[in-house]
């Protein structure tokens, strides 16, 4: 069967998306990121400036590779997991913000519109972005209310057949850029207190009463190419608008998070591919005492880690691929999708350190991938919950379940325990012991680490199963293993200390010296 590809310096036409193989579809999305940011332009150089030039989004959205996210009874491609990570996965390889562009579009905007958008609403909108290029975000944070969601004062109220929002979201991601946005608020009452559920709604900003009002857009730190800011909301949203929950809207809300965060291993995919390359290009050419990098013990030591992350990246998006579409109800799978988000978004930041490391000075310029992928990987730990509290979460559900169970060992929980019950035999020495669950918030958090890290050891072992390389898995798995006794031995050791508020009396070194 012949197969054409695209010729990428021709003005696009759009394509028969849903009869064209999945395996053509993501390649000559490949070319033209490859046409775009190589030929065309220069993306290193790009990436140093805020914004991206719109002939960029023009020509890769021409692809409409947020097909993906779209079922096929509205002209996408059916909305099929794998392809939604694979989709990040290759724009990830090539630009980091790319990814996360197609990541808020899909997962936090076209995947909730398909399973929870009243079936009125849905055809304009899946339309638009089929012919038009239209894009989606989410707005949940607010200024005050970051971690605490389910505080946000962003409020309605119900007249005349419309909604009317008001309040103010920050840190939505294409702010300013989206046609689209989920808006997320609570139901103001006759006497003027928010009820506690949350609801979404569909803004189209191209609409009269719709339109948000950007007052500031922030000066990001990394990932440059996405627009940031603070949004004022002082819009009325037709009945039509409104998603329906299957239950409650904080239900509707985890369900669409943690489908979210199981995603993050395709973002992360590509990004650590393309670093383990980079990586293993520059060692082979560069020399220091007569022979090159690639001949060092340390350098090794860095290198196979970077290839164990891509091994367990590997593992998580198999994982994700089958579990997480949106026919599933992801709301109380909280234990399994913030191991996926911290672990794997630790591993992103791991993986720039390591490759600023192995390339030196040259890694540390804007206009380089490796230093730069330190700051555009920085934030995937804090967005869509700050790994620091989706540890805690992570053992405060472990906790829950256990004493449900009766059950105080923690290696005879884990090993029945169905994320965890073949990483646990292998782990036995280290899990054996009675667990205290009157533990500090910070011994939480790491023993959380250590539970990410164990859940993400069972889904190697799947991979290998499958039948991925044994090399691979077997890097993959020595690497979790040490990453779990060094955990494990930090949440062990005794550690009450606290800051001493008032250190300044009688502190200063200088008064300490004696020449």
């Amino acid at each position: 069967m012949n197969q054409v590809k695209i010729n990428v310096e021709e003005p696009m036409t759009r394509l028969n998306i849903q009869s064209l193989p999945f395996g053509l579809f993501l390649d000559n999305l490949k070319a033209k990121m490859k046409h775009v940011f190589h030929v065309r332009a220069d993306i290193d150089q790009m990436a140093t400036k805020r914004g991206m030039p719109p002939f960029v989004m023009r020509e890769i959205m021409s692809l409409n590779p947020l097909a993906v996210g779209i079922p096929s009874e509205y002209g996408g491609r059916g909305c099929h997991m794998e392809e939604n990570i694979a989709l990040l996965a290759a724009a990830s390889y090539e630009s980091l913000a790319l990814s996360l562009t197609f990541g808020i579009n899909s997962a936090l905007f076209l995947q909730p519109v398909a399973k929870y958008a009243q079936e009125d609403a849905k055809y304009p909108i899946f339309d638009r972005f089929l012919n038009d290029q239209n894009m989606g975000g989410l707005m949940i944070t607010e200024p005050d209310f970051g971690s605490d969601a389910l505080g946000m004062q962003t409020s309605f109220t119900e007249k005349d057949g419309k909604y009317h929002v008001q309040g103010t979201k920050h840190w939505a991601g294409l702010t300013g850029w989206a046609e689209y946005w989920l808006l997320t608020a609570r139901e103001r009452s006759l006497s003027g207190d928010l009820k506690r559920d949350i609801d979404f709604f569909i803004c189209d900003v191209n609409s009269a009463d719709q339109q948000i009002v950007v007052e500031e857009f922030y000066e990001n730190l990394g990932l440059y190419q996405i627009p940031y800011g603070r949004n004022r909301l002082d819009v009325r949203i037709p009945k039509l608008q409104r998603l329906i929950p299957e239950t409650t809207g904080v239900k509707m809300m985890l369900d669409l998070l943690h489908r979210s965060r199981m995603q993050f291993p395709g973002m992360a995919m590509g990004f650590i591919q393309r670093l383990l390359d980079e990586s293993i290009a520059h060692i082979n050419k560069r020399e220091i005492g007569g022979r090159t990098l690639f001949t060092y013990d340390q350098v090794q030591q860095r290198l196979a880690k970077l290839q164990a992350s891509y091994t367990i990246c590997s593992a998580m998006c198999v994982n994700s691929s089958e579990k997480a579409g949106i026919e599933n109800d992801l709301s109380p799978h909280g234990f399994e999708a913030n191991s996926v988000k911290s672990v794997v978004t630790d591993l992103m930041q791991d993986a720039a350190q390591s490759a600023t490391q192995l390339v030196g000075a040259q890694a540390y310029k804007l206009n380089h991938i490796a230093g730069r992928g330190i700051t555009d990987s920085r934030p995937f730990q804090i967005f869509e919950g700050s790994n620091d509290i989706l540890y805690t979460q992570i053992t405060d559900s472990l906790v829950k379940m256990m004493k449900k169970t009766k059950e105080s060992n923690l290696f005879q929980f884990l090993k029945g325990f169905n994320l965890t019950s073949k990483s646990a035999l292998f782990l036995k020495d280290l899990l054996d012991f009675e667990l205290d669950t009157n533990i500090s918030q910070r011994k939480m958090v790491e023993l959380g680490q250590v539970l990410g890290r164990i859940v993400s050891f069972e889904m190697v072992i799947n991979l290998g199963e499958k039948g991925f390389r044994n090399d691979l898995i077997d890097n993959g798995l020595k690497m979790l293993n040490q990453e779990i006794v060094s955990l494990m031995s930090s949440f062990k050791h005794p550690n009450n200390t606290l800051v001493v508020e008032d250190y300044q009396g009688n502190s200063s070194w200088l008064n300490f010296v004696h020449v």
